[in-house]
C-alpha cells in the first residue's frame, strides 16, 4: 500500500516546513507516503466561496487515479483516538487497498464532488485548525499510526 496526502496551498512558515519534513521522512520508513501541494486558486477573492471549493477539487481530482481510495480530512468526519486510527489503518492494509488518499481541503472545506468521490470523512478534532497546521498534525497521527501498528515505543498509553 501507498499513501498520499493531498493538501490545498502552501506552507508559509518555515518551522512547520521543517516539522512536516521530520514526520514525512519518519513515516516513509514505514509506507511508500507522498505529499502533494495543490496551489492556491489565483484570484480566488473573486470568486464565491462555492466556486472556490469546486475549483480546488477540480485541481485535486487531476491528481488522484483509477481504484484510489479517498478519504477527506473533515471536521464533520469520524474521529479516533490513536489507537483507533491505527486501527482504521491497519484495516486498509489488510483489505489490499492499494492507494490510500487522504485529502485536506482548503479554508472553506471541499464541494459536493469531492463528497461523492470519498470513501469516507476523518476528523482529527473537533477543533480547527489552520489547513497548514492540519498538515503536522496529520503526518504526525499517520507516522504515530504505523509506530502503533508495529509495536514500536513512540507511542505511550
Amino acid at each position: 500500500m501507498t499513501v498520499k496526502f493531498i493538501a490545498v496551498g502552501k506552507i508559509d512558515a518555515e518551522y512547520l516546513r521543517e516539522a512536516v519534513s521530520i514526520y514525512k521522512n519518519r513515516l516513509m520508513h514505514y509506507v511508500p507516503f507522498e505529499l502533494i501541494c495543490i496551489p492556491d486558486i489565483k484570484n480566488a477573492g473573486k470568486l464565491s466561496e462555492n466556486q472556490l471549493k469546486i475549483r480546488e477539487g477540480e485541481n485535486i481530482l487531476e491528481t488522484l487515479k483509477t481504484g484510489d481510495e479517498i478519504i477527506l480530512l473533515d471536521e464533520k468526519g469520524e474521529t479516533f483516538s490513536s489507537p483507533e486510527f491505527a486501527t482504521f489503518i491497519s484495516k486498509k492494509i489488510n483489505s489490499g487497498t492499494k492507494r490510500l488518499v487522504f485529502i485536506a481541503g482548503g479554508a472553506y472545506g471541499f464541494s459536493e464532488e469531492m463528497y461523492k468521490k470519498a470513501s469516507t470523512t476523518v476528523s482529527l478534532s473537533r477543533m480547527t485548525f489552520n489547513h497548514q497546521m492540519v498538515r503536522l498534525v496529520f503526518i504526525e497521527q499517520l507516522y504515530r499510526a504505523f509506530t502503533i501498528i508495529r509495536g514500536e515505543p513512540y507511542h505511550h498509553k
